[in-house]
């Protein structure tokens, strides 16, 4: 701080040259000047020691800890720029008792951005401003300096945005796997449940200082919405190709039983009447042992010779079935492309959105 002390005047020449004079702070007057977001008293020592310079200037020089408030804008998390204000008045003196003006040494604010170095901020300028509040009743200036800050997002890109559009492609890949069996199923639920975790993470790391919904809330929802869709679809595919699976095994029993039975029909048919015709009037139960005998051998062959038949006959036609996929196989492929497409049109339309959204001005 530097203000004039009219009183305070001397010429060096008549003072053995003496042009700077150093004094205890408790000596002389000093402004009453307070900064309004302070939330904390200073920790720091006053310095107890005042510079006056022989034309009546006196300068203090007091280094302090503030601890103040500042209402952050946290839309474009992590690309936010914040602005932080620190505001100078007089504690009881008017503009009439006391003129604040600004100081404004550019070599010093230019200093300053190779001294700001606080964790995760960079220092991109400062502005300083003088303003007049009317609510009082004397009327009292404040001099506003402006603090415009910028993020460092590398390492919100890399653990954070990075690893949701990771998992997002792994979502696009487990289309490559097959429906059959429960394999995709259970690879979609657990890339989903990494996504709701990474959502627990953002909860921690994001301030809840904010009028909007901030853009990353929105990355995670988006591409939490999509592969809860992906998600969905593989359940309705899976359960229309267990519909089909189903009806096939039905239309197969109903096969067999049916071939079976006429098959089974055909030859105890033909074995009955050939034992019904072969016997004749006049023959004796004796006489008939021995052609029984070769009958029954007879019966025996043609009876595995119709069951040889039947099998090669069943071989084929479930080979056919087999290679033929059913109504709803076909529309589930039909399905899976389209829904794919869809996917990543959606997708890309959806990061190309948040892209945009992180770059514009406002």
């Amino acid at each position: 701080m530097f203000w004039e002390n009219e009183f305070m005047s001397w010429n060096p020449k008549e003072f053995c040259g003496i042009y700077c004079l150093i004094l205890p702070s408790e000596l002389l007057w000093k402004p009453d000047l307070t900064i309004i977001e302070m939330t904390e008293k200073d920790k720091a020592p006053p310095t107890p020691y005042l510079h006056i310079t022989a034309n009546g200037f006196v300068e203090s020089i007091n280094n302090q800890v503030i601890i103040s408030t500042c209402r952050m804008q946290v839309y474009k998390f992590p690309f936010d720029i914040q602005s932080c204000n620190i505001s100078v008045k007089s504690v009881i003196h008017s503009d009439w008792e006391m003129d604040l003006l600004v100081f404004n040494n550019k070599s010093k604010i230019a200093d300053l951005r190779h001294d700001f170095i606080q964790y995760e901020w960079l220092f991109v300028n400062m502005t300083v401003s003088k303003m007049k509040d009317d609510s009082t009743v004397c009327g009292q200036s404040r001099i506003v300096y402006t603090i415009n800050m910028k993020r460092r997002s590398i390492l919100y890109i890399i653990n954070f945005l990075l690893p949701v559009f990771f998992f997002l492609c792994l979502d696009i890949a487990s289309f490559l796997i097959s429906d059959i069996g429960g394999e995709k199923l259970s690879f979609k639920v657990t890339v989903l449940l990494a996504v709701t975790v990474m959502q627990l993470i953002l909860n921690e790391i994001l301030p809840s200082s904010s009028d909007r919904a901030p853009l990353i809330a929105l990355y995670c929802i988006g591409i939490f919405g999509l592969m809860m869709l992906s998600l969905v679809e593989t359940i309705v595919v899976m359960s229309l190709r267990a519909r089909d699976s189903q009806d096939n095994e039905a239309d197969k029993e109903q096969s067999l039983s049916e071939d079976c039975g006429d098959k089974r029909g055909k030859v105890s048919f033909k074995n009955c009447f050939r034992d019904v015709s072969d016997v004749s009037p006049g023959v004796t139960p004796s006489e008939l042992l021995p052609m029984a005998k070769e009958g029954s051998s007879i019966q025996l062959m043609e009876e595995s010779q119709d069951f040889e038949k039947l099998l090669k006959t069943l071989v084929v036609l479930l080979r056919k079935e087999e290679k033929k996929p059913g109504y709803w196989t076909r529309k589930t492929k039909t399905i899976n492309k389209v829904f794919f497409i869809f996917y990543v049109i959606a997708a890309t339309l959806f990061l190309v959105f948040m892209f945009v959204s992180w770059n514009s001005e406002d």
